[in-house]
């Protein structure tokens, strides 16, 4: 098994961690500082005084970026954490599942 592409979970209920691979954790870095400057652009355009519809296009930019990092996420979420608590035989982490999934849709 290819262990390059699985995250490590580690479902301790007081301290859980999960551990991506580093190339998906680099990937999720880039993706936020972005977000960090889109929101600052944002902030920007508010204090000019930009047009409404303007800001607007932006704030919709930046959420679709934030949808896409959740995305990403849930994608290593699913494969990684959830497949190893199952695997222990951990199924309250379905219950969790849900809740995270119903949370996402949310907005």
């Amino acid at each position: 098994m290819d262990h390059t592409n699985e995250t490590h979970c580690h479902s301790e209920s007081s301290n859980r961690k999960s551990h991506h691979p580093e190339h998906i954790k680099k990937d999720l870095m880039n993706r936020l500082n972005r977000i960090e400057g889109q929101v600052r652009g944002i902030k920007g355009m508010v204090e000019r005084d930009v047009y409404c519809d303007d800001i607007i296009t932006q704030l919709s930019a930046t959420q679709s970026a934030l949808n896409s990092v959740a995305k990403v996420l849930l994608q290593w979420h699913l494969k990684g954490c959830v497949v190893d608590r199952l695997t222990e035989g951990d199924e309250e982490v379905l219950d969790e599942l849900i809740v995270t999934i119903q949370k996402l849709m949310k907005k």
